[in-house]
């Protein structure tokens, strides 16, 4: 970036997203907020602020099963043990489930497997449009030191959320695209030959893949699932005494660093 990209946008900032017209209208991709989306439900305006176009009944029907279908009220999982130990604390709900979205960004759960499974398929789905067989794609990333990200899963051998996911996706008429056919091949495949599992960030990405959206549409979308698991876990904690949440006892820590040492003589 030179510096006349920076000056050109010291005091004026061009968009086709939105603005607020404050005493007048406020305007979200060419419709007027309050007359025209008025009547959204809150994740369909969601979904049309990231897309900036309706998106069908029955996909909007479908993404809204990924929320509710990860929304898990137990403190033990690790986003939800965040907020708890704000609420534990005696943190605002805001900042507590802030922190808890924050760390739902992590490399082995949670938004980055979720995006890299989407990129997966979609990187699949072209190695078969120029004349690729799919298992040999499959070893190929294998061979390249690739996670498989959605086949897998670090706490349990099966996923609950898979057969209910899969039953949604046919009833709002999703169930026979072809990056769902290709998800449930590679597990075939990954299961005959390595004994994996498959887990239902494979299951949503593919999905995903067969209604069109992009990575960053996804993470976008993504970004807030687990809120309603956690703030059952916040409440639950804020309502116990303070600082209850697990607490740790020193005899309890395992520490394998330096011995104690005297800081007033040498080491």
């Amino acid at each position: 970036m030179s510096y006349k990209n920076l000056l050109d946008t010291e005091n004026h900032w061009v968009t086709r997203k939105g603005k607020a017209y404050l005493s007048d209208r406020v305007v979200m991709h060419n419709k007027d907020l309050h007359q025209e989306l008025g009547d959204y439900e809150w994740l369909r305006l969601y979904l049309y602020s990231i897309l900036g176009r309706n998106i069908g009944e029955n996909e909007a029907k479908l993404l809204n099963f990924y929320w509710v279908a990860t929304s898990y009220p137990d403190a033990s999982i690790w986003p939800n043990h965040v907020t708890a130990l704000a609420g534990s604390v005696r943190s605002t709900a805001s900042l507590a489930l802030m922190a808890g979205m924050s760390v739902s960004e992590a490399s082995m759960y949670g938004r980055r497997p979720e995006v890299r499974a989407l990129d997966f398929f979609y990187r699949a789905g072209r190695w078969c449009d120029d004349g690729g067989e799919l298992t040999e794609f499959v070893e190929r990333e294998k061979s390249e030191g690739r996670i498989l990200y959605g086949y897998g899963r670090p706490l349990a051998k099966t996923d609950e959320r898979i057969p209910y996911t899969l039953k949604k996706a046919g009833e709002c008429g999703l169930g026979e695209g072809r990056y769902l056919k290709m998800a449930l091949d590679v597990h075939a495949h990954l299961e005959a030959t390595y004994g994996y599992s498959m887990n239902v960030a494979a299951i949503d990405a593919a999905l995903a893949a067969d209604m069109g959206l992009t990575c960053q549409e996804y993470q976008l979308f993504m970004t807030p699932c687990f809120i309603a698991g956690m703030v059952p876990c916040y409440q639950d904690a804020r309502d116990q005494p303070e600082g209850s949440f697990f607490p740790v006892r020193c005899s309890s820590i395992v520490y394998e660093g330096k011995a104690k040492r005297d800081w007033n003589g040498a080491e």
